[in-house]
């Protein structure tokens, strides 16, 4: 368990090497390279914001916030490192992305998530459960 010193930073830096490690940890994909995507490009053009997390300097969370541009912003992209997991960094992101939603004017934070990931999002998260859909293009 980390001993507690994990800091989490609204629009904090990152390198895409270290979050293309762990995207592919989290979502258990291939390693992607920047010239394929390029994160940081990505969530500087196109979010609200994000969250990184870190613990003794080293990236361990993450999550990226978007928007509709007024009140209500959708969060995505949630990882933590595999060997950190279970030990509140998710949840602790996932606050950080609310306060940051929050402090530039969202009144709303909606997420997606499979039936696995439940208890994260509704019992350690707070968000509330409601209906939604999904459509495959």
């Amino acid at each position: 368990m980390p001993d507690g010193n994990i800091t989490y930073q609204w629009r904090g830096s990152f390198v895409n090497d270290e979050i293309h490690a762990l995207h592919a940890e989290a979502f258990e994909t291939r390693l992607f390279d920047e010239s394929e995507w390029d994160w940081v490009e990505q969530v500087t053009t196109y979010s609200l914001g994000w969250v990184v997390a870190r613990h003794e300097g080293r990236f361990v969370g993450f999550a990226n916030v978007l928007w509709d541009g007024l009140v209500h912003a959708f969060i995505e992209d949630v990882m933590v490192e595999a060997s950190l997991r279970h030990h509140g960094i998710g949840v602790g992101v996932v606050h950080a992305a609310r306060g940051g939603a929050q402090d530039a004017g969202c009144e709303h934070l909606h997420v997606g998530f499979e039936d696995d990931l439940r208890a994260f999002y509704i019992d350690a998260c707070g968000f509330e459960q409601t209906l939604g859909g999904l459509m495959e293009l």
